[in-house]
């Protein structure tokens, strides 16, 4: 039986965002968290980096970046936190030469737009990131996005997730959640899709994550086979 790790994240586009989520990681002393910081401005990075330093977090395996992430942030990231898996944008591929020695650490997170530009080549790094609702959303379109994963996973790894919630009705992605329902989605897709390190992308407190993190590990068991630590 596959053995998976299912972890919270810390998210939003604030400092408050991030403060209110670490205060609650503290409260609960919970060691292992993924990182999204695509929404988080430059200057509140710093103050962000400084915070994760006197958490109660030891490992950070996924870290979502930005375009003006550099180097010395990737670096500092592995060294302090275990850092192992940074996921990127389609787009990003234009700036790739910005890490330059660190290409087999990117993952690829494709977006859900029906276009894969010229430049995007998976294989030039350490493969895909699936966001599972983004496939999902994909499939039901049979975007160029979907056709480029589907093609392409024959032969790259998909070593880590983004978990979000979905709406069957709406056909979206829901990065805040009401209900463990808005994750059925998940029992549906192949199994090929489920990497080492699931993150959930969601921007729910971290409380209401655990609760999730907790049910998700039965039921992904129950339905899918894997063991989630």
């Amino acid at each position: 039986m596959a053995v998976k790790k299912l972890i919270v994240s810390i998210t939003g586009s604030k400092k408050k965002d991030w403060q209110d989520k670490l205060k609650e990681i503290d409260r609960y002393k919970i060691k292992e968290v993924a990182l999204f910081m695509q929404r988080f401005s430059p200057s509140q990075k710093k103050g962000l980096f400084e915070a994760l330093q006197n958490s109660s977090i030891k490992k950070i395996p996924l870290v979502h970046i930005r375009e003006d992430t550099t180097k010395k942030e990737i670096d500092f990231l592995v060294k302090h936190f275990a850092s192992r898996y940074f996921t990127i944008h389609e787009y990003l591929f234009n700036r790739l030469t910005n890490w330059r020695g660190d290409y087999q650490k990117l993952y690829l997170e494709m977006s859900t737009d029906d276009r894969v530009a010229p430049y995007v080549q998976v294989e030039k790094i350490g493969g895909f990131c699936i966001d599972l609702a983004h496939y999902k959303k994909q499939s039901v379109w049979q975007t160029k996005d979907y056709v480029y994963v589907v093609e392409h996973l024959q032969n790259i790894d998909c070593s880590c997730n983004h978990l979000s919630g979905y709406s069957h009705k709406t056909n979206m992605d829901l990065h805040t959640v009401t209900s463990v329902r808005d994750f059925d989605y998940i029992y549906q897709l192949p199994h090929n899709l489920f990497g080492q390190v699931m993150a959930l992308e969601i921007f729910n407190s971290i409380s209401d994550q655990l609760k999730y993190q907790r049910l998700l590990k039965k039921s992904i068991k129950k339905k899918l086979g894997f063991t989630i630590i």
